[in-house]
């Protein structure tokens, strides 16, 4: 009778043991690590830096806040990424709130106020190549694609331009940033908050988080129809209400 007892009682202590690793696991499987993305020189809080464990594969932005959480656990490898800024990578090593810091890669355009009364990436171009009128000016390259930021410098263009005439890659360096602004502008002007909450029926934080997933590409925004535009943010849309989580940062193809 006594050795049963004995018998039960082990079986009953490694069951226990058994359950406590398998919580332990589970634990450590569903650890996040969380914090914040700043820009190294300004100290402000940069958005939309995406956010991918290498080890999982799994990919999420930072939200309006610059705040971000993202599962690891101990040993996992993160990447941060930005357009216009040099990626940066941590190891994980605990579950403590961490501090980003992301380098520019490129040239900070100040911004200026411009007074238009429509608001549109085309109303920017103008202003643009009025603030820069040596580089777009008549002896501009004019077959160059010029472009428009949400502003000009905050020094005196001339000097600014007369910097950058020192080095010609510098110049055609200063042109790539302005179109990338540019065709940024105008994908956030068809794909704006108004038009995608109207068509999903998302609102605040979600609809943020699906725009963010899904943003078009400039390629798509500049080619799609009203229709195609609307058919593909609605199946995109079927695809985040089915798992909200399962997706990390994508871009929209041009529709065949």
């Amino acid at each position: 009778m006594l050795k049963l007892t004995q018998k039960v009682s082990f079986i009953s202590v490694m069951k226990l043991w058994g359950i406590l690793l398998l919580c332990s696991t589970s634990a450590l499987a569903q650890q996040k690590v969380e914090g914040i993305v700043f820009d190294r020189e300004s100290k402000e809080r940069i958005a939309q830096v995406i956010v991918r464990n290498t080890s999982t594969s799994q990919s999420v932005y930072n939200n309006l806040k610059a705040e971000f959480s993202i599962k690891a656990k101990t040993g996992d490898v993160i990447i941060f990424k930005k357009d216009g800024y040099y990626a940066d990578t941590i190891t994980v090593k605990d579950n403590q709130t961490l501090a980003i810091y992301l380098k520019r890669s490129g040239i900070q355009l100040k911004q200026v106020d411009i007074t238009a009364k429509a608001f549109t990436p085309e109303s920017k171009l103008e202003a643009t190549k009025r603030d820069y009128t040596k580089i777009y000016g008549p002896a501009a390259n004019p077959d160059f694609l010029t472009t428009s930021p949400y502003g000009g410098a905050g020094i005196g263009i001339d000097a600014l331009y007369n910097a950058f005439s020192r080095s010609g890659r510098n110049a055609e360096r200063l042109k790539e940033i302005i179109e990338r602004d540019y065709e940024q502008d105008v994908i956030d002007y068809r794909y704006n908050r108004t038009i995608v909450g109207s068509i999903t029926g998302l609102t605040g934080d979600k609809l943020t988080d699906f725009m963010q997933k899904f943003r078009p590409s400039y390629y798509f925004v500049t080619t799609a129809s009203d229709y195609e535009f609307a058919r593909r943010i609605r199946t995109d849309f079927r695809r985040y209400s089915r798992n909200p989580d399962g997706y990390g940062p994508q871009t929209f193809q041009p529709s065949k």
